[in-house]
């Protein structure tokens, strides 16, 4: 049976303390479990986005019964404490890689926050799957890696974290129509402004189970976090603000993906996860961007070093070389470590404070530097952590707790040499993500 452990020892931790059911949480990660749901899957033979939706044991319509039918059996288990739904989007054709109109359905699991019940973090993974040619539905196309892989490690998150209660919501979902156009994404990013949930971030998992490079490269630790520069939904004010003020690599969803890098280091210290300053690999696309697009934080986690001869390709085998993207292609223990990672974030982010609002900076020609902020209504407060780091460090390396002050001064740390920001801390010192300030004090 594989199952993944890891060995407790004293760090030093950006986060003011440690939560121990952090381990918990890592060290009850089962490899054995997502490898069977990721071969599951891959069984349906195809999960292309216009494939069968009739047959019990073929194509996207068996494979989205079967989730959603694994996310109301650990609904059970945890006495109904998911809320499991097939969010429905029609889709007319568009002329390329939708030939024709169709239902492109998600299936969503919400487990409902104590204190906040409307304020969501999201964890996804893709359904469908595509062979080389992307309009063909009826082709063996396992998906295994691409994304069975991100699919199980949503499944495997819920059956985890639904053992625990939390202040704010978290919802695991299924997207269908990757392949085909981030359909599913902009179906539920839609409905998530219909409903108007308040989305604190996105985890869009896509392909977290290679550890063999088409580089070469054999690295079963290392993992990409890419997430954008600031929203593409910010004002030209904000745009012309930038100019003058700082805040170019500084946006939500950017500081979102410091955040999957901190509590990595702090509970997962042998990992390695590298901040990949792009919204997504160069010229390609991921179902975290149509949440981007309308505004709401979200990142892309996947494996560092991609094989392209187990991605959208036929079955074959040319010049002794094995194209497909099979069960073998799928290393259980790594999927395993970023499901833990996956994990241990979305804990976080929902035992964690709402962020801080109304954040503004000053110290314009002074010695010290002056922050300011709205005070949190939550009940879960501990208090407010400032952060600080040079202009070219891509993490927050320095911090102090100010306890439930709503404004501070930094002491001979002047503006220009700085970017700041401020976190709310739990009464458990779980933190909100680093807000960025978009106001200027005079």
């Amino acid at each position: 049976m594989y199952r993944i452990c890891f060995i407790l020892f004293s760090v030093s931790v950006a986060f003011g303390q440690q939560d121990l059911r952090m381990y918990d949480i890592v060290n009850a990660v089962s490899a054995t479990r997502i490898i069977n749901d990721v071969e599951t899957l891959a069984n349906f033979g195809t999960r292309h986005t216009l494939s069968d939706t009739v047959s019990q044991t073929r194509g996207i319509g068996a494979a989205r019964r079967w989730i959603k039918k694994s996310f109301e059996k650990i609904s059970a288990d945890c006495g109904n404490c998911l809320e499991v739904f097939e969010q429905k989007n029609y889709f007319d054709a568009d002329g390329s890689r939708l030939t024709r109109g169709v239902w492109i359905n998600n299936i969503v699991a919400i487990q409902r926050g104590t204190e906040h019940p409307n304020r969501y973090v999201i964890m996804s993974g893709d359904i469908d799957s595509r062979v080389s040619d992307p309009n063909n539905f009826t082709s063996d196309s396992p998906g295994a890696n691409d994304n069975a892989t991100g699919m199980a490690a949503a499944i495997e998150a819920a059956r985890l974290l639904s053992k625990y209660s939390f202040e704010n919501s978290i919802i695991y979902v299924g997207l269908s129509g990757e392949e085909q156009g981030l359909y599913g994404g902009k179906g539920l990013a839609q409905y998530a402004l219909d409903n108007k949930w308040e989305i604190i971030g996105i985890l869009n998992n896509d392909m977290i189970g290679n550890t063999d490079g088409i580089d070469g490269v054999i690295d079963n630790r290392s993992f990409r976090i890419f997430s954008e520069p600031t929203p593409p939904t910010e004002t030209e004010r904000e745009r012309k603000q930038r100019r003058f003020y700082g805040g170019e690599v500084d946006g939500i969803s950017r500081q979102l993906a410091r955040y999957v890098y901190t509590t990595t280091k702090t509970y997962m210290p042998e990992m390695n996860p590298m901040l990949i300053y792009r919204l997504d690999r160069f010229g390609r696309g991921g179902h975290h961007r149509p949440f981007n697009d309308v505004g709401f934080a979200g990142i892309r986690i996947m494996e560092a070093h991609e094989n392209y001869n187990r991605q959208h390709q036929d079955i074959r085998t040319e010049n002794s070389i094995a194209y497909g993207d099979v069960l073998s292609g799928v290393n259980a223990a790594y999927t395993a470590k970023l499901t833990a990672v996956n994990a241990i974030t979305l804990a976080s982010l929902a035992w964690a404070p709402a962020a801080p609002k109304e954040l503004a900076v000053g110290g314009v020609v002074a010695p010290d530097t002056q922050l300011q902020w709205s005070p949190s209504t939550s009940e879960n407060l501990r208090g407010y952590k400032v952060y600080w780091r040079d202009t070219t460090s891509p993490t927050w390396d320095n911090s102090m707790f100010v306890g439930k002050n709503t404004q501070t001064t930094l002491k001979g740390i002047v503006i220009d040499n700085y970017i700041f920001g401020v976190a709310t801390v739990g009464a458990d010192g779980h933190e909100s993500p680093v807000v960025f300030p978009t106001k200027v004090m005079r």
